[in-house]
C-alpha cells in the first residue's frame, strides 16, 4: 500500500505562530511603486529579508527544534546546509539550549560560514557538493543520536514557514495574487497552505529559477522526480527533488508554478537593490524576477516574498554587474575609426554627447575585417538602460562609423 504522506492545517500554523511569538519577527510589507507602475496595479514586498538570520528559515527551524523531546534534545541537531538553514538551525538551538552541528560543503561562502558559528553552531566542512555534506550529516546523526533537521520535508517545518502567510493576509487583506520563491517547497507550501484555507480566492504562485527547476516536472509525473542536474546563481531554491509532504501541499493547494532566467533574477536583485534599497540574494529575489519579467501576468493587488537576504559581497558585485548588462547599462561595442590623428578623439566626443560613460577602450589594428586605413576599437560603455543604449548606436551610424556589437 502507498506510504500516507503527513499533510499540514491551517490549526498547525496557528500553533506555530503563537510558538514563534517573540522569536520569530513580523516583516514588514512595504508598498513597492516601481513594481506598481510596471504591473499595472499595487504591488507590495514581503520582507523575509529582515528576517531573523537574513531569511524565512528561522520560522521553520525553531518550531521544530520546539518540539523535540527532552531526550533528543539531550542528543542535540544536525543540519547540512551552505546557508540560510544553517543559519535558521544554528539560532534556534542557540535559543533553546541544544547543541548543534552544521555540515558544508567546501567552498560554501565565508560569510554565511561566519554567521552559523556566530549562533553557536559547530560547522564541519565535507564533500564539494551539498549532497556531500547532507550524506556526512546523515551519518553523523546516526553515530550520535543527533536529530537530522530536514530545510523543508517535515509539518513542522512547513507549519513555522506558513506563519508568513498569516502576516500577509494580515498586512495585505485585499491582496489577489502571492508569488513565493522555490526550492524544495516548505515556504511555499506553508504560504499555500495558510492562504487558502482563509481566502480560496488569492492566487499562490511558486517562481523557480529554470535552471533548478524540480516542480514542472514532478508535478506533471504525479510524483517527486529529481532533477539530472542544476545551473543556477539562486543557490538557496537550487532542490534538485521536491519533499514529499511539500510536494504533496503544493500540488494541492498552489495555483501555479513559473520559471525565471538567470538574467531576470540578475535584474531583480539590481533592481530591488536600487529601487526598494533591499539587499536580497538571486534565491530571494525570484519573485521580483517573475514580475519583471512578465508584470502584466498577475492580479493585482499582489505580494511578492523577498524571501532571504543573505548574499556573499563577492557574489553580489558579479550579479550587480549581471544585472546591468541584463538591464542594457552596459554596452559592448566594436566601432571601425580612420586610423589617423584624433579619430578616437572624435569617436569618444561623440559617447560622450550622447551621454553614455566610457569604462574599457582597447585597440585591434590586424583584422579581416578592417580597410588598410583603419583601427578596431573595442568599448565597453555603461548606459541608463536599453533605450539610451540604442540612443548611442543611432548617433554613431548617423556619424558613419561601423559598428558591431
Amino acid at each position: 500500500m502507498p506510504q500516507t504522506v503527513p499533510s499540514v492545517s491551517l490549526a498547525d500554523i496557528e500553533a506555530a505562530r503563537e510558538l514563534l511569538a517573540g522569536v520569530a519577527i513580523v516583516t514588514p510589507m512595504e508598498e513597492s511603486r516601481w513594481l506598481s507602475a510596471l504591473a499595472g496595479g499595487p504591488v507590495s514586498l514581503k520582507c523575509e529579508n529582515l528576517q531573523r538570520t537574513g531569511s524565512f528559515k528561522a520560522r521553520g527551524a525553531y518550531t521544530r527544534i520546539s518540539r523535540l523531546s527532552e531526550d533528543e534534545r539531550a542528543h542535540g541537531v544536525v543540519a547540512a546546509s551552505a546557508g540560510n538553514h544553517a543559519q535558521g538551525v544554528a539560532l534556534a538551538a542557540q535559543l533553546l539550549g541544544i547543541r548543534s552541528t552544521v555540515f558544508m560543503p567546501e567552498g560554501a561562502p565565508i560569510p554565511k560560514e561566519k554567521a552559523t558559528r556566530a549562533y553557536g553552531a559547530d560547522v564541519v566542512f565535507h564533500g564539494r557538493y551539498l549532497e556531500d555534506a547532507l550524506v556526512e550529516a546523515h551519518a553523523f546523526a546516526r553515530d550520535t543520536g543527533a536529530v537530522l533537521i530536514h530545510p523543508f520535508d517535515h509539518v513542522d517545518i512547513v507549519a513555522g514557514q506558513g506563519t508568513a502567510g498569516l502576516e500577509i493576509l494580515d498586512q495585505a487583506p485585499d491582496v489577489e495574487t502571492v508569488l513565493v520563491p522555490t526550492g524544495g517547497g516548505g515556504l511555499l507550501a506553508g504560504i499555500a497552505i495558510a492562504i487558502k484555507a482563509l481566502r480560496p480566492g488569492v492566487k499562490v504562485i511558486g517562481v523557480q529559477a529554470e535552471g533548478a527547476a524540480a516542480y514542472p516536472g514532478s508535478l506533471e509525473e504525479g510524483c517527486p522526480v529529481p532533477l539530472p542536474s542544476m545551473s543556477t546563481m539562486a543557490d538557496g531554491i537550487a532542490v534538485g527533488r521536491p519533499g514529499d509532504i511539500t510536494f504533496a501541499a503544493v500540488r494541492d493547494h498552489v495555483d501555479e508554478i513559473i520559471t525565471v532566467s538567470e538574467d531576470a533574477l540578475a535584474r531583480a536583485v539590481l533592481a530591488t537593490l536600487e529601487r526598494a534599497k533591499m539587499v536580497v540574494e538571486p534565491a530571494g529575489a525570484a519573485a521580483v524576477a517573475a514580475l519583471l519579467e512578465n508584470p502584466t501576468a498577475f492580479t493585482t493587488p499582489a505580494v511578492a516574498v523577498l524571501s532571504g537576504g543573505n548574499i556573499d559581497p563577492l557574489l553580489l558585485g558579479k550579479v550587480i554587474r549581471h544585472g546591468m548588462a541584463a538591464a542594457g547599462r552596459y554596452l559592448n561595442l566594436r566601432v571601425c575609426i580612420p586610423d589617423t590623428p584624433g579619430g578616437l578623439a572624435h569617436l569618444l566626443a561623440e559617447i560622450s554627447a550622447a551621454g553614455a560613460n566610457v569604462l574599457e577602450v582597447a585597440h585591434e589594428r590586424i583584422s579581416p575585417t578592417l580597410h588598410v586605413d583603419e583601427v578596431e576599437v573595442r568599448l565597453q560603455l555603461e548606459t541608463r538602460g536599453e533605450p539610451h543604449a540604442q540612443q548611442v548606436l543611432a548617433r554613431l551610424d548617423e556619424h558613419g562609423y561601423r559598428v558591431f556589437e
